[in-house]
């Protein structure tokens, strides 16, 4: 993956470098969790206890207040995806000590969402079996792979995002505590998961068509966006939400990551609602009605997806 700098009409490629320490990666990605995961920051080597004696490199609560473990390796390792799902598993079991630091950190208001437990790996790369592995199991985990340039630029891919596939019960070749963790956490989702159906069940057959297509259009900008239904809506999110959808009897609410003070030109059918409390991120409202209230909203879909980092 090249970057090149523009000189004169010429590109000229930039040299790869790397971080001196995995703790210099570490400390860049936590002092800048909103910006590149819209994460809160909770704790750095957070100690698991004597019986586990482990620390989980960054604890981190998502914009949707789930719980949010990041894990980081300087170089291609399996050990890396093995210890945030031994994580994973040991978070299942001590909410309280996650709710806790939470507590400490971010006060006594947070409502943690436990429907899901997201876990982030950021390596250079990762060898070709432990993705095959982690697609097998049904967990929230995301794998990033980064380049540092000489520039002082980093560049992030996501390299695989989670996967629902039932994980398999014959474990005998795969690493014992992915195959554990994996069970835990399918068997989580089985019970606190809500889905896409639950929100449009019941209402109207207009209602239904329109948010197919905001449903098709957001998921088709980007194979990587993905689509996460919560209690009261629906995100769609990269890295962070892009847009969340509330979806009503006789409308359809969104709400899109961007910053209306910016947005010259807008339509009727939107609202800055900045400070107004509302479910959800994002403080461009859009009333969708109708399929040409969808085709005005495309536009500005498609702007929050760019606004995001598409």
């Amino acid at each position: 993956m090249p970057i090149f700098e523009i000189t004169n009409g010429q590109l000229n490629p930039i040299e790869q470098t790397d971080f001196t320490t995995e703790k210099v990666l570490q400390s860049l990605i936590e002092k800048n969790l909103q910006p590149v995961f819209n994460c809160r920051f909770v704790a750095s080597e957070f100690a698991t206890g004597q019986q586990h004696a482990g620390r989980i490199d960054s604890l981190a609560i998502s914009e949707d207040n789930n719980p949010v473990i990041i894990e980081y390796k300087k170089v291609e390792s399996s050990e890396l995806i093995n210890q945030s799902l031994f994580y994973l598993s040991w978070l299942h079991d001590h909410r309280g000590d996650f709710e806790i630091a939470v507590q400490k950190k971010l006060g006594n208001n947070v409502e943690i969402d436990w429907s899901d437990i997201r876990v982030i790996c950021i390596a250079p790369n990762y060898k070709r079996y432990d993705l095959h592995a982690v697609q097998l199991m049904g967990i929230n985990i995301e794998l990033w792979k980064y380049r540092l340039f000489k520039n002082s630029t980093l560049y992030l891919e996501q390299i695989f995002q989670k996967g629902y596939s039932p994980v398999s019960s014959d474990g005998s070749d795969k690493n014992p505590v992915m195959v554990s963790a994996g069970k835990k956490a399918a068997m989580t989702r089985a019970t606190g998961i809500y889905t896409f159906e639950q929100h449009i069940k019941g209402k109207s057959e207009k209602i239904r068509e329109i948010v197919q297509l905001i449903q098709e259009f957001t998921l088709g900008l980007d194979p990587q966006i993905e689509e996460t239904p919560k209690k009261l809506y629906v995100a769609y999110k990269i890295s962070q939400n892009i847009m969340c959808m509330e979806v009503h009897r006789q409308k359809v609410l969104l709400y899109l990551k961007l910053n209306p003070k910016e947005i010259e030109s807008q339509p009727p059918i939107s609202r800055d609602v900045t400070d107004i409390g509302h479910f959800g991120t994002g403080n461009f409202e859009m009333t969708v009605k109708s399929e040409e209230d969808f085709e005005t909203a495309k536009q500005f879909i498609e702007m929050a997806y760019q606004k995001v980092g598409g």
